[in-house]
């Protein structure tokens, strides 16, 4: 769809932590080239022998310029002190680090205010180790601004006014992300935006602004399956004088009388368990602790016992949070077989 538009896709891989099998298939799935937040995912795609153009999402920390330079071809930036020293950096190397400029639209995470942005664009001309190749924008991600006909028109006139100055197209104005989607589908995105950076909408099928389902795509791409370590009939409310939590937090529990109870082996210190929603319709989330989940499985028309497994699907947090646990394994299947990699 977005090569219907003229726009390359980056693929994002953040959400799962690299995963070289998910890398993969969003290459056979015709992204240009691959971006994650973190130089150890960056690092494991690479050593998995994925060849492919790799951006930094992150803004490169001034500890690692000479990591970035020698690993990313291209960095955001928002900071002409970074951008100094990953010139410096690409000086030694003899060579010349490309970046993208971020430019701050009201959506208040990174970004160069647009009257620093000419100004910023002469400094960095003076820096013989870095090639401006594009700038752009982050929306819907901190302050959950939605991309909009005028934010997408005021980049573009941006990118215009930083073309005039450098002399020469930049390669990239990269006004999109997932929450962009129905943007572009209305026919509202200034023809010129020809970059998007998409992790949710590949990952999950869905844009971002309203969590909707994306026509054509699967929301079960990914499923976390837990393990019953205990099976028993208890109350739903708790006995005893109580006070707060293992978090900090005093939990409300609605008295439902007894109920079954199945304690999974999974937990907050794995998953955001309000991200989690069981296949099982009939199953319901009590809560948690940091390492197991509790689940009401009483009305279930399904006999569980323990060792059987309850499956979940997740939203983007819950992805994030599991991708990042080592105490799960990661299990890819293909064309239903399931691979030996885990």
């Amino acid at each position: 769809m977005c090569q219907s538009h003229g726009i390359s896709v980056t693929g994002v891989t953040k959400g799962v932590c690299g995963q070289p099998e998910v890398a993969k298939a969003m290459l056979r799935g015709g992204v240009s080239s691959l971006a994650d937040s973190r130089m150890e995912n960056i690092h494991r795609l690479q050593a998995a022998g994925i060849h492919t153009r790799y951006m930094l999402l992150r803004l490169p920390p001034l500890s690692e310029v000479e990591e970035v330079v020698g690993t990313i071809d291209v960095s955001v930036n928002s900071e002409i002190a970074v951008a100094e020293a990953l010139s410096q950096a690409a000086c030694r190397r003899g060579m010349v680090h490309d970046v993208m400029l971020m430019v701050e639209l009201g959506d208040l995470r990174e970004g160069i205010p647009p009257d620093q942005l000419l100004p910023f664009v002469r400094a960095a001309m003076q820096l013989s180790g870095i090639r401006i190749q594009g700038i752009g924008t982050n929306l819907a991600c901190f302050g959950g601004v939605v991309p909009s006909t005028d934010n997408m028109a005021r980049l573009v006139e941006l990118a215009t006014a930083v073309e005039e100055l450098v002399g020469y197209r930049l390669e990239w104005i990269s006004g999109m992300n997932s929450s962009g989607l129905d943007l572009l589908v209305a026919g509202e995105t200034p023809m010129r935006i020809n970059h998007a950076r998409i992790g949710e909408a590949i990952l999950l099928g869905r844009e971002t602004v309203h969590r909707r389902p994306w026509p054509g795509t699967f929301q079960d791409a990914f499923l976390l399956h837990a393990e019953i370590l205990e099976l028993k009939k208890k109350p739903s409310l708790p006995v005893g004088t109580r006070s707060e939590d293992a978090f900090g937090e005093l939990p409300e529990y609605q008295d439902r009388g007894e109920m079954i109870r199945a304690l999974l082996n999974v937990g907050r210190e794995d998953v955001v368990i309000e991200g989690m929603t069981p296949l099982d319709s009939q199953v319901t989330i009590v809560g948690a602790s940091s390492g197991y989940l509790v689940v009401d499985v009483t009305r279930t028309d399904t006999a569980y016992g323990v060792g059987d497994e309850l499956i979940f699907s997740l939203n983007y947090a819950a992805l994030l949070r599991v991708s990042t646990s080592e105490y799960v394994k990661k299990r890819p299947f293909q064309a239903g077989v399931r691979s030996s990699d885990a």
